[in-house]
């Protein structure tokens, strides 16, 4: 039976979180509407139309959605360029899999951004497959995400493990019945994540790595 190593990419595996806080906040504030940069940053993981609800509420005009998402990709856009991969990431995609384990994306990113993201993480050489928000029917934290990329992997859930780095990738896992590992480069607080439902926390993937032989990693390869 394959073994699958899922993967988020923003704040996981490509260092984009708080360029996502400061191209959504600008985008908000431009069409008049006041969110705190705290707030968002809790919400970076979800699709953009989950992220405006979060953010605005089920209340707000949902005809502006659209307008507020083209103007965050237009600013986030101006990054595609230089988007750093995290410290690790690549290195780590490429031990497993030469571990053999099946490695899979799951992100809500799609379209050019998605490419800007995959050439920042330059390991497509072992990357089976993306699982983007244009595949599924509902983002994280609906288990969609995750179930899609376990079937890019064809894998069983007990054979994979999701790394991700916000509550909502967690939560995403854990309704997949998937084990989750979180990374701190997202920014989110450790008993948060915890909370959410990971069963380990790294600080990043540099961090995993070095503690890979003793990670949920190894003991499914037993």
């Amino acid at each position: 039976m394959a073994r699958a190593a899922l993967f988020d990419v923003d704040g996981t595996l490509v260092d984009t979180n708080h360029l996502h806080v400061v191209t959504w906040w600008e985008a908000l504030r431009q069409a008049g509407h006041d969110v705190a940069m705290h707030d968002i940053h809790r919400a970076i993981g979800l699709g953009s139309e989950d992220l405006l609800a979060h953010l605005l509420g089920e209340d707000r005009d949902p005809d502006q959605d659209g307008d507020l998402s083209a103007a965050h990709t237009a600013l986030y856009g101006a990054y595609f360029e230089r988007l750093p991969a995290l410290d690790g990431a690549r290195k780590l995609l490429h031990v497993l899999a030469a571990r053999n384990w099946r490695i899979v994306l799951a992100t809500s990113a799609g379209g050019p951004e998605l490419k800007a993201l995959r050439r920042a993480i330059d390991a497509d050489d072992v990357i089976a497959g993306v699982a983007s928000a244009d595949d599924v029917p509902a983002g994280k934290p609906a288990p969609d995400p995750v179930r899609r990329a376990l079937e890019l992997a064809e894998a069983e859930a007990a054979e994979a493990v999701f790394v991700g780095d916000t509550v909502w990738d967690m939560k995403a896992a854990r309704a997949a019945d998937v084990r989750a590992v979180a990374l701190l480069s997202g920014g989110i607080a450790r008993a948060d994540l915890e909370e959410a439902g990971a069963l380990a926390v790294y600080d990043d993937a540099a961090d995993l790595l070095s503690r890979l032989d003793t990670s949920i990693f190894a003991q499914l390869n037993r």
